[in-house]
């Protein structure tokens, strides 16, 4: 009998998985700054404590904040900020080429905000662990974060112009 797996067993054609034990039963705990911190440290990722007492640092260029968001900082969001900005009058090459990541990937939110007459794009990915969060939880949602804002900016370097083209000089 050939067929999709799921099919098979449905009809007796496959043995019932067995369900294998988690491989650590380790209770969830409070999502602190420390723990955040912890994790880049084994990762020997350097970051700085900002102003607001948010970790930050940058990767690949781009500078990426790991904040503690909610009424009892239990929401994890970590947010990059690419490197470049773009000129106002590229605002709608920029909404195209973010709503295809969005449409197209689950991670990270992408976006775009106006800042100083500039545009600047961002990345997001965001969990909330209100029960608090295991070690292998917080590794996921950081490294998820880091890894696939990363891929966002790297994918937005080859899709967005560098600078405008410059005029065409005639020659004298």
């Amino acid at each position: 009998m050939s067929g999709p797996g799921w099919l098979l067993r449905v009809l007796g054609g496959l043995p019932k998985p067995t369900k294998r034990p988690a491989p650590d039963d380790e209770p969830p705990t409070t999502l602190t700054r420390d723990r955040i911190g912890d994790y880049l440290l084994s990762k020997d990722y350097r970051f700085v404590v900002d102003d607001d007492g948010d970790l930050t640092g940058t990767w690949d260029g781009s500078r990426f904040w790991f904040l503690l968001l909610g009424d009892n900082q239990e929401i994890l969001q970590v947010r990059g900020r690419w490197h470049r900005q773009l000129p106002l009058d590229q605002r709608a090459a920029v909404g195209l080429a973010l709503n295809d990541w969005n449409r197209e990937r689950i991670w990270p939110k992408a976006y775009v905000r106006e800042e100083e007459g500039l545009l600047a794009l961002y990345s997001e990915v965001s969990a909330d662990f209100e029960p608090g969060a295991t070690e292998d939880q917080l590794a996921q949602v950081l490294a998820c974060g880091l890894g696939t804002g990363v891929q966002l900016f790297a994918a937005l370097e080859s899709t967005l112009p560098t600078a405008p083209p410059a005029p065409d000089i005639p020659d004298n």
